[in-house]
């Protein structure tokens, strides 16, 4: 059983059977936070790229739960430049699905700035994008092909991303039953009507969390 939880934003807590993943935990000067770091119990934090309001607490957390960090490559030498250790810095990039301990984890293309990438997680059965911030683009259909993901993860709030349109299509590119969506309201720029978005996406079940809300997938 595997349960995803929002913390707003687009951080996320996965609880997989032996493995604890934060994804993306911006959570100190976050409006929407649902959750303090110093409360997060990890074993595994991922960082889709390096801007603020994804890279957050994400060297901290890892500190102080000796967890492993995932991220790209030069985001593993800042980490240990933050303190964490060699063995748990790891810099990995765009390629193909690599074992991390109990779990299957890939990075995949966005299109942004920052260094950026989403991820895919595999682990007791499902599997998981999260797409970080992304506009659209078409080889998201080879995520589907590649990975075939049961849950995804995607940013509606425009403005820095992609917004309900595209992203609505981005849903139809990936296949997955499940979708999430996030990286909107927490600031003007990015508010959106997640619920407007859940009603144009179709082929797959639109799930809206409030922040602090979880879900078993």
């Amino acid at each position: 059983m595997v349960s995803v939880k929002w913390l707003g934003h687009a951080a996320w807590m996965i609880n997989f059977k032996d493995t604890k993943v934060i994804i993306d935990p911006f959570l100190t000067n976050n409006p929407k936070a649902a959750m303090k770091a110093q409360d997060v119990k990890a074993d595994m934090v991922l960082v889709t790229h390096n801007h603020f309001d994804h890279l957050g607490d994400a060297f901290d957390i890892a500190k102080r739960n000796n967890a492993k960090l995932v991220g790209k490559f030069e985001l593993s030498l800042d980490a240990q430049k933050a303190g964490i250790p060699e063995a748990n810095a790891i810099g990995m990039n765009i390629g193909n699905m690599t074992k991390l301990g109990s779990l299957e984890i890939a990075m995949v293309p966005a299109i942004h700035s920052g260094n950026e990438g989403g991820f895919i997680i595999r682990g007791d059965g499902k599997t998981i994008y999260h797409a970080g911030d992304t506009a659209l683009f078409s080889d998201m259909q080879l995520i589907k092909k590649l990975y075939k993901p049961d849950v995804a993860m995607l940013p509606i709030g425009g403005f820095f991303t992609m917004g309900p349109n595209e992203a609505a299509i981005a849903a139809k590119y990936i296949g997955a039953k499940l979708v999430f969506p996030m990286h909107y309201n927490t600031f003007p720029p990015i508010v959106q009507d997640a619920n407007k978005f859940a009603k144009m996406v179709k082929g797959s079940k639109v799930i809206v969390l409030e922040p602090g809300q979880e879900k078993t997938i």
